[in-house]
């Protein structure tokens, strides 16, 4: 539901201006089995943002979605350190294990993430409007049209 108020509260300014950006974060279990609620919880914002994108497009307002894949923010450190304890296995190892899911094999950095969505709040967006793109590094084996 916070995405939802959140555009409640931002769309009757957008509206006035006739322009705005709405970019939704979700993540890409919207594409892939294995988490049921995951999948089930980033579907519905893809859907919310759809939904979105077609009622205030005609507003100047583009809504659109980010699914971020396994992103290298300031817990990570931990979450490897954790998981190579575990495992009794090099961190280096962990980190490469996570970045196996993906098709240019690095984690993807929350910087990275961030200057998508900041393209996607830019005017040289306008063309994107209800999409979700994914922001992963490339799913293997995965063709999404």
């Amino acid at each position: 539901m916070g995405y939802l108020r959140c555009a409640r509260e931002v769309v009757p300014g957008m509206q006035a201006k006739g322009w705005g950006r709405i970019v939704n974060v979700s993540g890409l279990a919207a594409r892939q089995t294995g988490s049921t609620v995951g999948s089930i919880r980033n579907v519905a914002v893809a859907a919310l943002t759809k939904n979105l994108a077609d009622e205030l497009g005609p507003s100047g307002i583009n809504v659109t979605v980010v699914h971020p894949g396994i992103t290298r923010t300031e817990r990570t450190a931990a979450l490897v350190a954790a998981r190579a304890a575990a495992q009794g296995v090099p961190a280096q190892a962990v980190e490469d294990a996570m970045a196996a899911g993906n098709s240019i094999r690095r984690l993807i950095d929350a910087v990275e993430v961030a200057q998508v969505v900041a393209f996607l709040c830019s005017p040289r967006s306008s063309a994107i409007n209800g999409d979700a793109i994914a922001v992963g590094g490339g799913a293997p084996n995965a063709i999404h049209y």
